[in-house]
């Protein structure tokens, strides 16, 4: 038990890794131990973060469950592990929607089914590598090395486009990590010239002396990377063709999961790293974000494919989350970061919900549906609560999060956030719009016989409608492990520079705290 607690963050990491080879011996007919083996997989990984949580210290701003190994000497790079307020639940998100998105494929995937939960397993381990690594090296090999599964995700299981919606995906992701390796060197480069040798240390580079001119350089370079995984406008357009053509497991990741990475890096390395950058460019930055909502809202409202209709949605919800993080005040932060697991859990749900009717009606035109409510009314229950939640009825998850990114808002430049409420007017218009005619009136012929959700189904969503009440009513079970971590993060790591890291920054053990940003 002491060597898993001291191991606890690389366990998480890497035990889909390992379940992913083991799936390998099961032979491939059978279908059935292959689905509950990758089930089993997600469900231990699931319950191992759980400890994470159960364990954390939301007293402690600094990185906690540390792991630190020597991986490449001659680069002085490191095996460094860690998380604090603003990764933990990032991880957990990671952790309870791959369990969901497992059970979700159980019906959907027929074909290569051991290839295609081998896929899942592998992304898993990717997704949660980037919210734990503590060295930047070991960040871009996880951020490059999920892009591989979900490639073939969408490129082998995808819809009838599926081959340049992969193609797509990939190619505007990497362009843009193209660029942050290009920061990555220069910041290695610039600590050897000021240290004597070089280094990838998250921890060690936050206390790195960066001219101004040097930070607006390095600060666009990983921004924009990040920026292109968000989507923020307008480098969006990669978005609505990979979630259209994505399995429905695959739009739930992509849309729970992999475009948190983006507001995430802006978290980790944007903010702390480049703090006269980022008051220099965050007025810019915060029009852009708001120029996704209204954008978002608007090519929502005018869709005619359900899922599309979604994957537009997470354009204007995601320009929340950035406009929240660089109106640099703890309550935006803090509301971005609920934010981001609000979206993970609400559009998953709504990409889950999308994928049982089209398993059924084998259409996702809006047109083509109706009068469902009659037909399968526990599917349209489920339905309403979700598309409540994203767009923030108050008592639901969504409405805390868009609440605190407003308030903070308000408080740096409150004519953006009277801007960014028209957002929750819009949002409300083309949901509720949506649900008029998918769950009213008459329901066409062939349409009028679907089963309702069956128990694996119900068993899929339920754990999501909880949480949307969980953290609708009782955010403070989640915020409180925030506000160590956003305090420091915006009045240490980009007010005073700390001074003092020690060696590699982190101990080994399940409760050590790397502080960063502490003052002498």
């Amino acid at each position: 038990m002491g060597m898993l607690q001291g191991s606890l963050l690389s366990a998480v990491t890497f035990v889909p890794l390992l379940g992913a080879f083991l799936l390998i011996l099961i032979p491939r007919q059978s279908l059935r131990q292959i689905r509950l083996f990758a089930f089993a997989v997600t469900l231990l990984d699931f319950l191992l973060s759980l400890k994470l949580y159960f364990g954390f210290d939301p007293t402690r701003p600094g990185f906690q469950f540390c792991e630190s190994r020597t991986w490449i000497p001659q680069l002085n790079t490191s095996y460094d592990l860690g998380i604090d307020g603003i990764s933990l639940f990032l991880v957990l998100l990671t952790t309870f929607l791959m369990v969901l998105s497992v059970l979700a494929s159980f019906s959907a995937i027929t074909e290569r089914v051991r290839e295609y939960f081998f896929m899942m397993l592998l992304l898993e381990t990717g997704m949660i590598g980037v919210f734990v690594s503590l060295d930047l090296l070991l960040f871009y090999l996880f951020w490059e090395g999920m892009l591989i599964p979900m490639y073939f995700l969408i490129g082998i299981w995808g819809g009838p486009r599926r081959i340049y919606a992969s193609i797509k995906f990939f190619i505007y992701t990497l362009v843009g990590s193209v660029l942050m390796l290009v920061g990555i060197i220069y910041l290695y480069q610039l600590y050897a010239a000021q240290e004597g040798h070089g280094t990838f240390s998250i921890l060690r580079l936050y206390a790195l002396d960066i001219s101004s001119t040097e930070q607006i350089w390095l600060f666009w370079a990983f921004f924009l990377a990040f920026a292109i995984k968000v989507p923020l406008f307008p480098f969006h357009t990669w978005l609505p063709d990979a979630h259209v053509e994505a399995p429905t497991a695959g739009s739930v990741l992509l849309a729970g999961i992999l475009l948190k990475m983006g507001t995430y890096g802006m978290l980790r390395f944007n903010l702390p790293l480049f703090p006269h950058a980022t008051h220099e460019y965050a007025g810019f930055i915060m029009i852009m974000a708001l120029v996704g909502i209204i954008y978002g809202s608007l090519m929502a409202m005018i869709q005619k494919d359900i899922k599309k209709l979604v994957a537009y949605s997470s354009v204007a919800h995601l320009g929340f989350v950035v406009l929240g993080i660089f109106a640099l005040n703890q309550e935006a932060v803090e509301g971005a970061i609920y934010q981001m697991l609000n979206h993970g859990v609400s559009t998953g749900a709504l990409f889950i919900i999308v994928g049982v009717i089209y398993e059924r009606a084998h259409t996702r035109e809006i047109a083509a549906l109706g009068g469902l409510w009659k037909v399968m009314p526990v599917y349209s229950a489920f339905f309403l609560i979700v598309a409540l939640s994203s767009i923030g009825l108050p008592g639901t998850n969504g409405f805390v999060g868009e609440f605190l990114i407003l308030m903070g808002t308000f408080k740096s430049r409150a004519v953006f956030a009277v801007i960014a409420s028209t957002g929750v007017i819009l949002s409300a218009v083309y949901m509720l719009w949506a649900l008029q005619r998918m769950l009213y009136g008459v329901a066409p012929e062939k349409h009028s016989k679907h089963p309702d959700l069956n128990p694996r189904e119900t068993l899929t969503l339920v754990p999501l409608i909880i949480c949307i009440f969980l953290m609708g009513i009782y955010s403070p079970m989640f915020t409180r492990c925030m506000h160590a971590s956003t305090r420091q993060l915006l009045y240490g790591a980009t007010v005073s520079r700390p001074v003092q890291v020690e060696q590699r920054g982190i101990e080994t053990g399940p409760h050590t705290t790397a502080a960063v940003g502490d003052r002498e």
